[in-house]
């Protein structure tokens, strides 16, 4: 279809018939990701809250589908944000654009297996209780009630959907009703192979022009190479900012008690009692290994805990092969079980063998971190993961598809270095390396007075489109350095009547975003008891009707920690205050951290400002990013921890957020809050 309109003419048609006005950064934007899909070049985009990132990239993505006849991936990290592209942005988009298009672009949704109801599991749930009964048998009264829901429920959806079941089920719960991909016996075996609601799922998505998805499955379909995404070339990853941990997680293994002793349950189905009770038995003894060794990162493993999980790795092996080879032609129920247990078994020994082969390189030269985790109330369990997801992500996600990432917050330090590292991206390329690059070789041979790339490090280049607001007149950035640093006992008596006079001057519009739960919680006992504002705390409720209640009252406070530092959209008068009590780096004993960290520094680098210093930067661009959230907006970021003012890394962290006005002055903050307050003048 070479007689499209252009980018730009869609983008005007789509901002008028929505009902919005030209933002020059996003015009910027939809641009240059139209000339990095066309150059098949890789572009990495900071727009600020505002801009209108969402259609910057959703025009060029249809244009480009439709132009070539080929399907557009975009990624996402929050199902928030999954949800709003697929039921407002894109529907709106595809009216739009619809009749310059000549038809209606079409766009469908795409989870992992494991977010879909599976029949045939339904029908086996209560007798099967798998994972259940080795749970307090308290719950279990509470899980059939669930279940008996969810059996109601596959009677009524229409996508078997877990996030359209309102109100939710337990992790527990949806588990006896649902399947991941590698349990899943295939439709042509299973009984309900032609109800199956991820089959409808990927049906759906094959042949549309833009696919849905967030960034789990995306990196589950990279690395196991499920092909679960239909084919494409092109791929935008908005919430870039989320990609490597969310990466990192999916590349994360655990072995538990529990998981051994819920493989060797379903390998007991099918095997001799005898074989599968070994399995049970070396559960068990992990377990108490697991008791007498201290939590967090292993470096060296002792003999009695690397005894334990080679006896696990082994018996898993075991069962496997008792199981054996595929007899063919089975009845539906048997082939499901026996995927079932072969899932669990190769899930625990590939776990137990990549434990202990993570130990056998020197310290300096390994490319996994293994530790132990003993949180209260939970059974411990072992996690490896990956330092450093970048390798993969270059050779899995850049090798041969272009890729466009944006978010709010990507540069850090006022560089994008940091994240592309993370990324597996090297240098970036500028504008006349680039057409150099595509231009054929000169007679000469090599240009030797322009720059040189590595061997397979993808070309790319990085825009900051900024963003619609005046942060300067806008927002104050208050860093209360007359206090103490922070303590590891909680809020001290000068940060909560810091806190205080602070939300008092507001009257109320207040998000606190705590380091930690404790924190939170702590100042919401505490000062309910000294102000008169409704103080709502996470875990309270669930987070959306929070922020709901937030919202709608005025004259409220909000407190809580991590998702609420990246989830909450409030703008216009309930919010004119964000607190954060205390910079957002990592724990000291954070296993998997310091262990990045250490390896930075292993090989020359800084690995305080490569790690900790850059969580910390992107944390609080995203948790101060709460304050303006529509060009009326105004208001006060206090940032309680002095060291932001005061230490040596605080201007790193301070160029990573946007330019406020900036004070140490409790005077001044307060008097602008009053009169935001007041509605008598501006904020600055």
């Amino acid at each position: 279809m070479a007689d499209l309109p252009d980018v730009p003419t869609l983008l005007d048609t789509a901002v008028a018939a929505l009902g919005g006005t030209r933002r020059e950064g996003q015009s910027t934007m939809a641009a240059a990701v139209a000339d990095a899909v066309d150059r098949r070049e890789h572009l990495v985009v900071q727009a600020g809250t505002g801009t209108g990132k969402s259609l910057a990239y959703l025009v060029p993505a249809l244009r480009r589908a439709m132009d070539k006849d080929t399907t557009v991936v975009v990624s996402t990290a929050t199902i928030a944000l999954q949800n709003q592209l697929i039921d407002r942005d894109l529907p709106r988009l595809a009216r739009a654009v619809g009749p310059g298009l000549r038809r209606e672009p079409t766009f469908a949704v795409l989870k992992g297996r494991r977010n879909y109801l599976c029949r045939n599991r339904l029908t086996t749930a209560a007798e099967e209780s798998d994972e259940a009964e080795l749970f307090d048998p308290r719950q279990l009264s509470s899980l059939g009630k669930q279940v008996a829901r969810l059996h109601e429920w596959a009677e009524e959806t229409t996508t078997g959907d877990r996030d359209e079941l309102v109100p939710g089920v337990t992790d527990l719960a949806w588990r006896q009703v649902s399947v991941a991909a590698n349990e899943c016996m295939g439709a042509r075996v299973c009984p309900f192979g032609q109800e199956c609601f991820a089959e409808f799922a990927r049906e759906e998505a094959k042949g549309v022009d833009v696919v849905v998805t967030n960034h789990a499955m995306l990196s589950i379909d990279m690395t196991q190479g499920n092909h679960i995404l239909p084919e494409h070339d092109t791929i935008m990853i908005d919430e870039a900012h989320e990609l490597v941990d969310r990466a990192t997680s999916v590349a994360t293994g655990t072995l538990a008690e529990r998981t051994v002793t819920l493989a060797a349950k379903r390998a007991s189905r099918l095997i001799e009692p005898m074989v599968a009770e070994r399995l049970t038995e070396a559960g068990e003894g992990l377990a108490l290994m697991f008791a007498d060794a201290p939590e967090g990162r292993i470096d060296h493993i002792d003999e009695g805990l690397a005894g334990a999980v080679t006896v696990v790795r082994d018996t898993a092996a075991a069962c496997v092969t008792a199981i054996g080879p595929s007899p063919g032609e089975q009845e539906a129920e048997a082939a499901s079980e026996r995927r079932l247990a072969l899932a669990a078994l190769t899930e625990v020994h590939d776990t137990a063998v990549r434990v202990l082969e993570s130990f056998e390189p020197a310290l300096r030269d390994r490319t996994d971190v293994v530790w132990l985790t003993k949180a209260p109330g939970r059974r411990p369990a072992l996690s490896v993961a990956p330092l450093a997801v970048g390798g993969l992500l270059r050779e899995k996600l850049f090798g041969d598809r272009t890729v466009v990432l944006t978010s709010a917050t990507l540069t850090l330090g006022g560089s994008f270095d940091a994240l592309a590292r993370q990324w597996g991206l090297g240098r970036e390329v500028g504008r006349e390396e680039a057409e150099r690059s595509a231009a054929p070789p000169s007679a000469g041979g090599d240009d030797e007075d322009g720059p040189h790339r590595a061997a397979g490090e993808p070309r790319w280049r990085a825009l900051d489109v900024g963003s619609p607001f005046d942060h300067a007149r806008s927002g104050i950035l208050y860093v209360a350095a007359h206090l103490p640093p922070p303590g590891r006992d909680g809020l001290s008596p000068a940060y909560l009547d810091e806190i205080a006079e602070l939300i008092e001057a507001a009257d109320g519009r207040t998000l606190g975003l705590f380091s930690s739960m404790r924190a939170a919680q702590q100042a919401a006992d505490e000062l309910r008891e000294r102000l008169d504002h409704p103080l709502l705390c996470q875990g309270e409720d669930s987070t959306g009707q929070l922020v709901r209640r937030f919202s709608e009252d005025e004259n409220s406070c909000l407190f809580g920690t991590l998702s609420l530092w990246q989830g909450v959209d409030v703008p216009g008068p309930s919010l004119s205050l964000v607190i954060v009590d205390r910079i957002p780096f990592p724990r000291p004993d954070d296993p998997l951290a310091s262990a990045r960290q250490r390896a930075v520094a292993a090989h020359g680098g800084n690995g305080f400002l490569s790690v900790a210093a850059t969580h910390a930067a992107l944390l609080l661009a995203q948790g101060t990013g709460r304050l303006l959230r529509s060009t009326g907006d105004r208001g006060v970021i206090a940032v309680l921890d002095p060291r932001l003012a005061t230490a040596r890394y605080g201007g790193f962290l301070r160029a990573s957020l946007p330019p406020y006005w900036g004070t140490t002055d409790p005077g001044v903050a307060r008097s602008a809050l009053r009169r935001l307050s007041g509605r008598t003048a501006p904020a600055v």
